[in-house]
């Protein structure tokens, strides 16, 4: 009767509960582990015998109430040995080590000596004793190192030890022992380390733990008896094979040891594998796992014992994967119809799409690490270490990889960044110059490397650890981790397969928010076009003056004295300008370009060196005094508040007027060979009405001169970079003069918060850290300061202008978060960098979907 009543008290209770198909067990009540026993049992799969026990339960026994002991031994064999594994809610929450084989005392040592061998019971009983002495009572591992040999005379030294240094016998009954274990693990998950450990990889704070109380099935014997893992598919490439490792006269998961002398899954030349040693269980083992895959919805990694030829299967967990084989397994799972498309896209995480589009380092590689910074552009990039821009196209010309140090970059660097393999710079934020045309042009990027000296007249980065590396010795940057390795190690190429074109082609269909590109340059444009953005949403044209062939002309002009030569100067750039914009315009084939007007202080132009300005002096024909004090003029206290974007176009009028003129005529040529060019044209830094009023003048004057010149007709969009708190306030007056507000979110949160985009790095760990700001405002979009200062620049554009088209083109384009305000706001599209469209689409996509399901 007793026997009875503790049995049903044990499968009608939610704390300790029997694992039977109809158990009340979820994954947030009892953990994954649990409620995935659960469902292979449903499946009538060959699962042990298992006893759940709950979050709550394991609570109380931190705490020291221990559940029915004797109730939960009754649902196993009384000679039956046991085994307890965690079971948090999500696996990569980690949780204490596993314990087999509970319940092993002399007695049940003599009955397996008999039934399985000496040798074998002994190996049981050791590993027992050994965890238990670890794992239970918290004993030095070392106590067991003079310990030599196998079998009984091992086992005896172990006891012995074990009872010299606890000064009492080991536990001898099953009850005692599972009692011991279960107090370790559920006081080990609530300890600080544990729980700062779990917190760093995102649980809660009251995250539970469940436990799983297992019968074991033996995977030593007599016979043929083993352990293994087997999967369906790779994890590294996520393509259909048949994987994993099997090792005689074993338990749990001792086959994935590295020194283990497994079997191979399948044949295999190289030699002896499960397949052929035993075809029964091989086969059994593949239809449980495809069994598996279509009723769990997943691809799982089945872990099993065989025991005299008897297959058993003990857990089944999610296949641990690549970024890339997250994308093919969600991708088959949706193509065989198993889970619908909705669902596959919402199983990758968006910003892992940046390890599929870039070069990696693989996982195992060794790494020697020389400093680290922000992780600024992600990719991988190896290459010998140069010093200036000009080496870098040096390096390129002679075909060598390299990589660009600089203590900060600047537009005079647009050349080298472009021929180098990745950056590195000293100083800088996320949305510093080396970062943006860094993920603008998919370079690998740390910026804000603090730990390093940067000795750049020598040539030298000197480490914290004291040591000194060159110029052209070979360092690779991670740009993805924020790393700096020295040497060369192995890399994983980028993968633009068929799965993940599906997984786009299901994001365009279901997003409901525009994604364009931030393009600077033909070579942009062609990226932004081959991942599918509708347009482009950014052009800064500044970077196109850079070019070796304009860099002079550009300087000409600064120096010119009157506006007519001013004038005449621009004339020479005026077909330059022209061919980007016919390349740009005939590349996005008929999608909108956005193109900012001039934007830059003229000054970063100059040279500010002494040997810059002789040859300035020698190339203009000028008296270095009067290069030198025309420079000096020029400069600015700050020249990042100073004379640049619209008031330039209000002050030096000719370049907006060459700039227009250019578009203009390009799109006249554009589009008699292709689709309509509609073009837009942006005007920065506006702060006033006003402002718009004098530049629209001007342009509009200028695109009736080039239809009445060419006779041709053509449309074009007028619009406004909102990137000043005046500007987001006034949007009102701004909106009734423009046909777009596009939010330039970088020097937006810059000025909104007095920050230095280029120099907040280094302090602005510090501040996320004491919790002055929840995260660095330049990585992830401040809803409560700068967002509501696009929330009222929106509606009061809108209400201003009903049909006014809202976008945000800075760098929070591309981020998740940013995405989410946006649609939330009402925006029409939003424009990242063309590496980040990808991550765009995907994100955009998802929140499409959750709004739906809500």
């Amino acid at each position: 009767m007793l026997r009875r009543e503790r049995n049903a008290a044990v499968q009608n209770n939610p704390n300790t509960t029997l694992v039977t198909p109809i158990a009340p067990i979820t994954t947030a009540t009892h953990g994954g582990r649990a409620k995935c026993l659960q469902r292979l049992a449903r499946l009538e799969l060959p699962v042990p015998t298992t006893v759940a026990l709950s979050f709550d339960a394991v609570h109380k026994i931190a705490s020291g109430h221990l559940p029915d002991i004797e109730a939960i031994l009754e649902q196993f064999p009384q000679d039956a040995l046991l085994c307890v594994r965690p079971s948090s809610e999500d696996p990569d929450w980690g949780g204490p080590s596993a314990i087999l084989n509970i319940g092993m005392n002399d007695a049940r040592y003599e009955v397996l000596c008999g039934t399985i061998g000496t040798d074998a019971a002994a190996a049981l009983f050791t590993r027992f004793v050994q965890s238990y002495a670890i794992h239970v009572d918290r004993l030095d591992p070392d106590m067991f190192d003079e310990i030599a040999g196998e079998g009984p005379a091992a086992l005896a030294d172990e006891l012995s030890a074990y009872e010299s240094e606890t000064e009492t016998p080991f536990p001898a009954t099953r009850a005692e022992q599972l009692a011991g274990v279960l107090k370790s693990m559920a006081r080990a998950w609530e300890g600080t380390s544990a729980r700062l450990l779990r917190q760093a990889k995102g649980a809660p704070l009251d995250a539970g733990l469940g436990l799983v109380i297992q019968q074991m099935a033996f995977g030593v014997g007599q016979g043929e008896c083993g352990s293994g893992v087997l999967q369906l598919v790779s994890s590294k490439a996520g393509m259909p094979q048949i994987t994993g490792r099997y090792l005689r006269q074993s338990q749990g998961r001792d086959a994935l040891r590295a020194d283990a002398a497994s079997l191979f899954i399948t044949r295999d030349p190289r030699g002896p594998s499960l397949e052929e040693t035993l075809p029964d269980c091989f086969a059994q083992l593949v239809s449980h796992a495809q069994l598996m895959r279509a009723k769990l919805r997943e691809e799982m990694q089945v872990e099993f014992t065989i025991e005299n030829g008897e297959l058993r299967i003990l857990d089944g967990v999610r296949v641990a994967r690549s970024s890339r084989a997250a994308v093919r397994i969600a991708v088959q799972l949706a193509r065989d119809g198993i889970i619908a498309r909705e669902e596959a896209l919402c199983r990758v995480e968006p910003n892992t799409l940046n390890e599929l589009l870039h070069r990696q380092i693989d996982r195992h590689a060794k790494r020697d690490l020389l400093g680290t910074g922000i992780a600024a552009s992600p990719g991988a990039a190896t290459g010998k270490l140069v010093f200036t821009a000009n080496e870098a196209q040096a390096s390129a010309a002679r075909d060598e990889d390299c990589i660009l140090v600089r203590r900060e970059t600047s537009p005079e660097d647009i050349r080298g960044m472009h021929a180098a393999r990745a950056i590195i710079t000293e100083r800088g934020g996320i949305t510093s110059h080396a970062a943006v045309i860094g993920r603008g042009i998919g370079l690998p990027c740390v910026v804000g490397v603090s730990d390093i000296r940067f000795q750049t007249r020598r040539g030298q980065l000197v480490t914290s650890d004291g040591r000194v590396i060159s110029a052209g010795e070979v360092v690779t940057v991670d740009g993805t981790n924020g790393t700096i390795l020295l040497g060369a190690p192995e890399m994983l190429e980028a993968a633009l397969d068929d799965a993940f074109q599906d997984l786009m082609d299901w994001a365009d269909d279901v997003r409901d928010i525009g994604i364009r590109a931030n393009a600077d340059t033909p070579a942009d444009a062609q990226t932004a076009r081959n991942f599918a953005a509708q347009g482009i949403g950014l052009c800064r044209t500044e970077h196109m003056f850079f070019d070796a062939g304009r860099f002079t002309v550009m300087r000409e002009m600064i120096f010119a004295e009157s506006s007519d030569d001013r004038r005449a100067v621009l004339e020479r750039l005026l077909p330059m300008q022209r061919a980007d914009f016919i390349q740009l315009f005939n590349i996005m084939q008929g999608q909108p370009v956005c193109i900012r007007l001039f934007d830059p202080p003229l000054h970063e132009f100059l040279p500010n060196d002494r040997n810059g300005q002789r040859e300035l002096a020698e190339a203009l024909d000028l008296p270095l005094s009067d290069v030198t004090r025309r420079i000096e003029a020029m400069m600015e206290y700050n020249p990042m508040l100073g004379l640049r974007g619209v008031r330039l176009g209000v002050t030096v009028p000719e370049i907006y007027d060459m700039q227009a003129r250019a578009i203009f005529e390009a799109t006249i040529e554009a589009s008699r060979d292709g689709d309509p060019v509609v073009p837009e044209i942006m005007i920065p830094l506006v702060s006033a009405k006003r402002e718009v009023e004098l530049v629209r003048t001007r342009i509009d004057a200028i695109a009736a001169a080039v239809s009445t010149e060419k006779g041709a007709t053509f449309t074009y969009n007028l619009g406004v970079m909102v990137e000043t708190p005046r500007a987001a306030l006034r949007a009102g007056d701004i909106a009734q003069h423009c046909s777009f507000l596009s939010f330039g979110t970088n020097d937006l949160t810059q000025m909104t918060y007095g920050l230095s985009r280029d120099d907040a790095g280094r302090f602005m760990s510090d501040y996320v850290r004491q919790e002055v700001f929840v995260e660095d405002p330049f990585h992830t979009l401040d809803i409560d300061g700068v967002g509501e200062l696009l929330q009222l620049g929106s509606e009061r554009g809108r209400s201003a202008r009903p049909g006014i088209t809202l976008s945000l083109c800075g760098e929070h384009g591309g981020n998740p978060e940013s995405i989410a305000f946006c649609r939330a706001a009402g925006f029409d599209y939003v424009s990242c960098s063309p590496f980040r469209v990808p991550v765009a689409r995907l994100a955009a996509a998802q929140l499409a979907i959750a709004s739906q399901i809500e």
